[in-house]
């Protein structure tokens, strides 16, 4: 891989993937909305682009030649925008829209970040007499955007790498998402209040992330689904405790006080093994290592707030 083009090149997963691939010697072709590119490294060319204009950029001089088009823009993938059904399916459509661009573009392989909200979307919705939360409305606008572009891969013949994310964190995410959201409540003096935490539930650290998707441009096999994550997923309480012991040993974490209406996957599911076997990757930063780096840099950010 010499060039690649990356959407959502300023957000949180997007960008560290153009910092590993501009360490790789990759150039880079960065997308973004108009403005969007305070996480941008310099050495890449930035290119301002909505996503409903996508196609446009099959006209553009500075993306042409890339052999690797990654994508990762996605309108609403945390907060209430979630749960809006009319977002979620377009997001689905522009997924399909970057697809064709890609291969307008001569791109030889387009590689999109799923989710492991797939697989949780499923057993919610069909499960007999469950009534599945309204978060599942995002992970089926993913299903939607993954069992398309199958099909349209396959009728344009451009190789489809798909890569569901367990649960990346790290320095650099501003989302309210589970390990932000504890850090903040340690560091804040609030309480912290947990499920059971019986489910089993997978982490993996940004930098890992980064290069599992550099590792994929390159090796991962045409039509194929491949996992990123630890390889050690394991009941959620056990990733919990090890926070307390890295962050707050002295603060009491409470079990069972927050009703769990989720899904609980088998380990199985949380399977990296084809991934570490068809591209040689290993996540290499613990749970414990990771959340210390991320709480050094929630404060370090809220002190210069």
């Amino acid at each position: 891989m010499k060039k690649a083009i990356v959407t959502g090149a300023n957000g949180f997963v997007g960008s560290a993937l153009v910092r590993q691939l501009l360490a790789n010697q990759v150039e880079v072709v960065a997308l973004d909305r108009e403005g969007c590119c305070q996480n941008l490294p310099e050495g890449v060319t930035f290119l301002p682009c909505e996503l409903s204009e996508i196609a446009s950029l099959a006209h553009s001089p500075e993306a042409a030649g890339a052999d690797v088009f990654y994508h990762f823009a996605w309108a609403g993938s945390a907060g209430p925008a979630r749960a809006d059904t009319a977002l979620q399916l377009q997001n689905a459509q522009w997924t399909v829209d970057s697809l064709r661009t890609a291969k307008q573009l001569g791109c030889r392989r387009f590689v999109c970040a799923g989710s492991i909200m797939e697989h949780e979307t499923i057993a919610a919705a069909f499960a007999q007499g469950n009534k599945p939360g309204l978060g599942y409305i995002y992970g089926s606008g993913k299903l939607v955007a993954h069992t398309m572009c199958k099909s349209v891969a396959a009728d344009l013949g451009i190789d489809l790498v798909w890569a569901k994310i367990t649960n990346a964190y790290g320095a650099g995410e501003l989302s309210p998402r589970f390990v932000n959201t504890t850090i903040r409540k340690i560091l804040h003096g609030e309480p912290l209040q947990f499920t059971s935490g019986t489910q089993n539930y997978d982490f993996v650290y940004i930098t890992d992330v980064a290069k599992a998707f550099a590792l994929l441009g390159e090796k991962g096999k045409p039509f194929c689904d491949y996992l990123i994550g630890s390889s050690h997923a394991r009941p959620l309480r056990e990733f919990v405790l090890e926070m307390k012991r890295s962050l707050a040993p002295d603060r009491e974490f409470l079990f069972g006080d927050v009703p769990f209406t989720g899904i609980d996957l088998p380990l199985s599911i949380f399977d990296c093994s084809q991934t570490e076997q068809d591209t040689g990757f290993r996540a290499e930063v613990s749970f414990f290592d990771g959340v210390r780096k991320t709480m050094e840099w929630i404060r370090e950010t809220e002190e210069k707030a």
